[in-house]
């Protein structure tokens, strides 16, 4: 075999080994496509890699959905600037229809997220329910187009494996979720 084969049969074996490495047990498996607040689409298995918090909200919440921005702002405070910049943020829209990537932009710039380090993402409609199961999110669409739904902060690994999760909201950070995140970390 030449070199040149060898090296092409090496790398095709990469990248099929890379595709399945995927673990069993990650949510990264489910095939869902979002669209970011740069109108950036991409599937949700490309965030694999680094460690990161999850949630879901939508755009037009005036009290739940803020307050769940600012608790994940109150993780990060806790952490150390060397771990905060190696801990990535996802916030999925539970209304994809009206969250546009200019509303999840809206929401970012009057919030102050670094999209160097918070994805706010929408995804297919279809997709709703299937995020919201995997992350233990229960949800239900209001009359007025509002939602009532759960809210919690999961932890990912680099895997897309849930390591924690959180339903402590406000001004304190959860010590046994930012202990998990620094563990994570470490881990990495």
């Amino acid at each position: 075999m030449t070199i040149r084969r060898w090296l092409t049969a090496w790398a095709l074996m990469l990248v099929a080994g890379g595709a399945m490495a995927i673990p069993t047990d990650s949510i990264y498996r489910a095939d869902v496509v979002l669209t970011d607040a740069q109108s950036h689409r991409f599937r949700w298995a490309e965030q694999r890699g680094q460690p990161r918090i999850v949630s879901m909200l939508y755009t037009s919440c005036t009290f739940t959905c803020p307050t769940l921005v600012e608790s994940v702002k109150v993780v990060l405070l806790a952490l150390r600037p060397d771990e905060r910049i190696r801990l990535g943020v996802t916030m999925i829209s539970l209304d994809p229809k009206r969250d546009t990537p200019e509303a999840l932009a809206k929401l970012q710039k009057e919030r102050g997220l670094d999209p160097a380090h918070w994805t706010l993402a929408r995804p297919q409609p279809r997709d709703v329910s299937t995020i919201a199961a995997l992350l233990g999110i229960r949800y239900r669409v209001l009359s007025d187009g509002d939602f009532n739904h759960t809210t919690v902060l999961v932890l990912l690994d680099g895997e897309g494996r849930i390591v924690a999760s959180t339903e402590k909201l406000g001004g304190v950070a959860d010590a046994m979720f930012v202990a998990a995140v620094r563990k994570t970390l470490e881990a990495r």
